[in-house]
């Protein structure tokens, strides 16, 4: 079927095909289970169909393993003959080994292409909550942000904030009467934050070039849509970074893709792994955030899949609007766990020939309970589902060769050097520069100003022979204190002063007349 990815075997000898419509691709999906259950089997084989399709992938690789997308699989690999049988046993008539398009991406710059954003770009709602600010914090980082708009001062990368939050803490009494009271301590704690940001690697997402969309959304020259993987490893050890970039993507790819209605296949499918990540302890407005772009980006043709261990880490809202979905087992071990269990088999269009609780308890390794949207959107009776083997190498490739991907890859060098722009750090230091260059003067000014005065003071007490000025003459003994008198006053009738007098006698004499 051409419009439409082979998932895999359903029914009761596997033989009923399982195909997830590219017609609806975009209309969101899910893949949960246990560790160890097959979830990454999946990810990868739904990766490849989207990839054949024409439709770009990007997914972030947890465990590093994902990588093996690039390679193709070999008859050598120890689970060859599993997945030949596998192969035969579901109908997989073309099943071969075979490699893909794949770009790979790192924060770190690493293990692929260096991958950043803006602070500005970033905004200040999920910065708050990368940074777990309370509710008084968030609200300076607002009036941070609406500062670096009116003033200019483009916000690029951690030193940019940093240095708009000393500025915003030296005018804090100016911005009260504007914003309302600026605590010095808040913005100390945000700060503190900052570094902590910093210390997990933040410092390396924010700066430019920062990423252009464009090149996540690539096809290559035989039109398969290239898989970009994301390093997330390492990521991992930063939970609250690696959420907040995957939703700050989701966010970007919402604001800045035009609208396509329902097309025939997405135009790029988004897989978001450990996705409990991105709602544990998440504020409500920040729920109400993604449960909003899930709503309306699928008429951007974007279609996101989340994948996690167990569906009850999904906001119901959201939950709901995941059309189609991959269920392996799940572990019932406590009595949440059951719960969880039974609220899971109720979301499914029911199957007469099974209990659908039962079946996500039982499915083995590479089984999965499977349902897909239908023609106008319906969702099909669940199925239980042997999943089709990968084609790519599964596991992770070695060093070399994901050296070579990275330096063939078509935006190689692109993103490697960081670029360090005139941005906010740098104005607000040159203005701080000049401010004290100001004052320096203005203070030389006064200085000048206090030794005339002293000078002038001086010049005006006789005390015999004295000295006014460096270049003034020796007073003589001699002269009589009436002539002194009389030089002092004449000195000082020519002077500023003397004027002033002037005019004021003779204003007056006029007026008498």
């Amino acid at each position: 079927m051409e419009d439409a990815i082979f998932v895999g075997g359903g029914g009761e000898d596997y033989v009923t095909k399982q195909w997830l419509k590219l017609k609806y691709a975009n209309r969101h999906g899910l893949v949960a289970g246990a560790t160890g259950t097959g979830k990454t089997v999946t990810l990868q084989i739904l990766a490849e169909g989207f990839s054949k399709a024409g439709v770009p992938v990007f997914l972030s690789d947890v465990k590093g393993d994902l990588s093996g997308l690039a390679a193709a699989g070999s008859e050598g690999f120890k689970l060859h003959q599993a997945f030949s049988d596998r192969a035969a046993k579901i109908g997989f008539d073309d099943y071969v080994y075979e490699s893909f398009p794949v770009t790979f991406w790192d924060i770190f710059g690493e293990q692929g292409h260096p991958i950043r954003t803006t602070v500005a770009e970033m905004g200040p709602l999920l910065l708050s909550r990368l940074m777990e600010l309370t509710e008084a914090q968030e609200g300076i980082l607002n009036i941070a942000f609406r500062l670096a708009d009116e003033e200019g001062f483009p916000l690029l990368d951690l030193k940019d904030l940093q240095a708009l939050l000393v500025w915003v803490g030296e005018n804090r009494d100016e911005l009260a009467l504007r914003y309302g009271n600026v605590s010095v301590s808040s913005i100390g704690a945000i700060q503190r934050r900052l570094i902590v940001l910093e210390n997990q690697g933040g410092a390396k997402l924010f700066g430019e070039p920062a990423l252009e969309l464009s090149d996540v959304m690539r096809t290559d020259t035989d039109g398969r849509g290239r898989i970009n993987i994301l390093a997330s490893d390492k990521l991992m050890g930063a939970p609250r970074l690696y959420a907040t970039f995957l939703l700050w993507l989701l966010s970007e790819l919402f604001e800045e893709l035009p609208e396509v209605g329902d097309p025939d296949k997405p135009k790029l499918v988004f897989f978001f792994d450990e996705a409990h990540l991105l709602f544990d302890g998440a504020p409500k407005a920040l729920v109400d955030k993604v449960e909003q772009v899930a709503r309306l980006i699928r008429s951007k043709g974007v279609g996101v899949y989340f994948v996690t261990q167990n569906p009850d880490d999904i906001p119901e809202d959201i939950l709901g609007q995941l059309g189609n979905r991959v269920q392996h087992a799940l572990r019932a071990f406590t009595a949440r766990d059951r719960r969880a269990l039974r609220m899971a088999s109720e979301t499914y269009r029911e199957n007469p020939r099974f209990s659908t609780e039962t079946a996500i308890r039982e499915v083995g390794v590479g089984e999965a309970v499977t349902s897909f949207l239908l023609k106008k959107g319906i969702p099909g009776v669940v199925e239980r589902t042997l999943i089709r083997p990968p084609s790519s190498h599964l596991g992770p490739i070695d060093p070399a060769q994901r050296k070579e991907a990275i330096n063939t890859s078509p935006i190689a060098g692109k993103y490697e050097a960081l670029k360090d722009r005139h941005s906010a750090y740098e104005m607000l230091k040159e203005r701080a520069e000049k401010a004290a260059a100001e004052a320096e003067a203005a203070e030389a000014r006064e200085e000048e100003m206090e030794i005339a005065e002293r000078e002038f003071n001086a010049g005006r007490r006789y005390n015999g022979t004295r000295v006014t000025r460096s270049t003034s003459k020796p007073t003589r003994r001699s002269d009589s204190f009436g002539e002194a008198m009389g030089k002092m006053v004449m000195k000082e009738l020519t002077g500023t002063t003397g004027r002033r007098i002037v005019r004021g006698i003779l204003g007056g004499l006029f007026k008498g007349r």
